[in-house]
């Protein structure tokens, strides 16, 4: 009696085909790890602390009626934060705002308010001068239109309170944001090309004339897909973290927890692949399409600096972004802490664009 035909098995047989297409595939593996490690090499040799980014908040005892504050609050490149003081000092704990100000009536004869900071060991030290030194250039401005004396409108405390933070480097930001691009370039890229290709090739047609189902065929390509990348994510994690110091801040559960994100990120990724390799007539309409979706999450979703150095009108769109919630959520997990019972909320929006992006795949995914 003839063995019933085996789908797993010829599922895992079409996985294996797939995985050395990929591996002996110049693109794929420029895509999904070349062009990332080149800018994490870029940016991990520059060490040191992230951009200038000065995000400031004021104490609760702050003297707001002081025309310093007036002045303070609206100058331009500087972000004020508002938020209860539990919440701001643990932001400033993780580097996440330069410095909590707090300003009062002076009591000495030379100046009328006396400016104080604190801040922490996880704000780069360059953006802490250049919050001083803008304030710095502010007072002297007023000093000149008001006293033109030997007087001063505000004096600096040069005596920063400094509480314990966690040393965020470059590498803690670009790391995540070199990731996610590669998730998304392969998800979509990769997946878009390999059935366009079986498609115009007629390999998907041959199928067909096995007794091997559907579902398992893209199953089959898909995990390929999946091991590959998982591979390199490997890869760039462990890189990143023995040669430039990239924050596990719980190690190795930290580690896994980044996988499943990756994994999570790259199977919605996969999800647009279908779609686009369904709408595509030639070959090279591919990139075109591709990059409507891509590029604009390239530039907008945080990778390689934090989307509220973005106009406040194009803050909205930005967070609406896969891409955006995917970076935010491995950045969370590998530096701040976070686990993945943390990310509800970029988790939940993968899932609306995962589940979205299938249902319109599945009803226009084409077999021949």
């Amino acid at each position: 009696m003839p063995q019933p035909y085996n789908q797993f098995r010829a599922m895992l047989a079409i996985t294996k085909a797939s995985l050395k297409a990929l591996f002996r595939s110049p693109s794929a593996v420029g895509f999904g790890l070349a062009f990332p490690m080149i800018f994490i090499l870029i940016f991990g040799f520059l060490g040191g602390g992230g951009g200038i980014n000065v995000r400031i908040a004021f104490d609760k005892n702050t003297d707001t009626l002081s025309p310093v504050y007036q002045s303070i609050k609206g100058a331009p490149g500087i972000r004020v934060i508002q938020k209860n003081e539990k919440e701001l000092v643990e932001d400033l704990e993780k580097g996440r705002i330069t410095a909590i100000l707090n300003i009062q009536k002076s009591k000495d004869t030379i100046a009328d308010w006396k400016i104080s900071f604190k801040s922490s060991g996880a704000v780069n030290p360059q953006n802490l001068q250049v919050l001083q030194s803008l304030f710095e250039s502010k007072i002297k401005a007023a000093d000149a239109a008001i006293y033109p004396g030997g007087r001063t409108i505000a004096a600096i405390d040069r005596n920063v309170e400094m509480i314990p933070g966690r040393t965020y480097r470059t590498i803690d930001f670009i790391l995540p944001g070199q990731l996610g691009f590669s998730l998304m370039s392969a998800g979509i890229f990769g997946v878009a090309f390999i059935f366009f290709n079986l498609r115009q090739t007629l390999v998907l047609k041959r199928f067909y004339a096995t007794p091997i189902r559907r579902t398992y065929i893209v199953l089959g390509e898909g995990l390929s897909r999946v091991i590959f990348q998982m591979l390199t994510a490997i890869v760039i994690l462990l890189a990143g973290h023995f040669f430039f110091k990239f924050t596990l801040v719980h190690g190795m559960v930290t580690f896994f927890e980044l996988l499943v994100l990756s994994f999570i990120g790259l199977a919605v990724f996969m999800g647009f692949g279908f779609l686009v390799s369904s709408i595509a007539k030639t070959d090279s309409v591919i990139p075109l399409l591709v990059n409507i979706f891509t590029l604009p999450q390239f530039l907008l979703a945080g990778t390689f600096f934090t989307i509220d150095n973005f106009p406040s009108w194009l803050q909205p769109i930005c967070r609406i972004l896969p891409l955006t919630h995917l970076n935010d959520a491995m950045r969370n997990v590998a530096f701040e802490g976070a686990h993945l019972t943390d990310c509800g909320k970029q988790l939940g929006v993968l899932g609306i664009w995962g589940v979205l992006v299938y249902i319109v795949a599945i009803r226009i995914f084409k077999w021949e």
